[in-house]
């Protein structure tokens, strides 16, 4: 395997990568690496004043750095539908789509404005729908690269294709693990559709074993009118037993741009319960790869979001 603890000297000049969730954590450090390595980076989130404040960070670190926010919530199809539009005129090649944004273990039930499981519409089907809706832009660029990124919980759980939107049953981590199992998937289905049909792209994924984010108050404190036990006990364990966002992002770099990876890696730590670590190839979980599975979620998130690929 190779050693990825650095990728000095790889370069993005010239390359677009788009990173959702990049106001902050994860997303916002590997937008940051990325304009290190010289790529024209495409700052997303619904945070203007944040994501500003990346794209100014991103333009004084870096040497003839290029960037740009806009503005992107992927609990509305139709705003994702329009950010895809404006993205899609702009740039008519894009290199690297990094599917980072998300939230974790929202207490109740709670709906995205299309009436899905906030979990799974937000951290999922919104992705789907941009990935679909910029694959005429993705098939223009030498080998481009769509990240998706997963986490260590999908080893937990299964898919419950039969009942997606938890609406017969709701439980806030199983939802999450469930939302970042689709995510794997997806990546590793989108693989196979992209081999069989000469698209290019490669379908990859990452996860950044237990990283000290926001994302723990971008869920367990949704609807509540104080911060649940579990949000502040994750607040204060987290700078112990994980790693900081920076050491969380380079699986996502990695995945978005080491020269030797074919389609379908999966990058994570791989250290004790690959929480963190040294960085190499992340461990699947079956259900991930079963592609009667893959073919299914991808049949049910076409019907579901209106993006089908084939019309790219």
């Amino acid at each position: 395997m190779s050693d990825w603890s650095s990728l000095s000297s790889v370069r993005l000049d010239g390359k677009t990568a788009i990173v959702t969730g990049a106001t902050s954590g994860i997303g916002m450090e590997a937008a940051l690496m990325l304009g290190r390595m010289g790529a024209h980076v495409v700052v997303a989130g619904r945070r203007e004043q944040q994501g500003r404040a990346v794209v100014a960070r991103i333009l004084s670190e870096s040497r003839n750095a290029s960037t740009a926010f806009e503005r992107l919530d992927l609990s509305s199809l139709a705003n994702v539908a329009d950010f895809a539009a404006r993205i899609g005129a702009a740039y008519p090649a894009i290199d690297i789509l990094v599917n980072n944004a998300g939230v974790l273990a929202v207490p109740m039930r709670t709906l995205t404005q299309d009436g899905f499981e906030l979990q799974i519409g937000t951290n999922y089907l919104a992705h789907f729908a941009l990935t679909g809706r910029l694959l005429p832009n993705l098939l223009r660029a030498k080998g481009a690269r769509v990240v998706n990124i997963s986490s260590i919980s999908h080893k937990a759980v299964r898919l419950s294709l039969d009942d997606m939107h938890a609406a017969t049953r709701y439980r806030p981590w199983t939802a999450y693990a469930e939302s970042k199992l689709a995510m794997l998937t997806f990546a590793l289905e989108l693989q196979r559709r992209s081999a069989r049909a000469g698209w290019g792209v490669l379908g990859m994924a990452a996860h950044p074993g237990l990283a000290a984010t926001e994302i723990t108050t971008a869920g367990p404190g949704v609807g509540m009118k104080r911060e649940p036990l579990n949000q502040r006990v994750m607040t204060f364990c987290l700078p112990y037993i994980g790693q900081s966002a920076a050491a969380g992002a380079l699986p996502t770099v990695i995945a978005a741009a080491a020269p030797d990876l074919p389609g379908g890696s999966y990058i994570g730590p791989r250290g004790l319960l690959e929480w963190r670590g040294r960085v190499g190839l992340a461990k699947i979980s079956g259900a991930a790869r079963d592609e009667t599975i893959g073919a299914e979620l991808w049949r049910l998130s076409e019907e579901f979001t209106g993006v089908r690929f084939g019309d790219a």
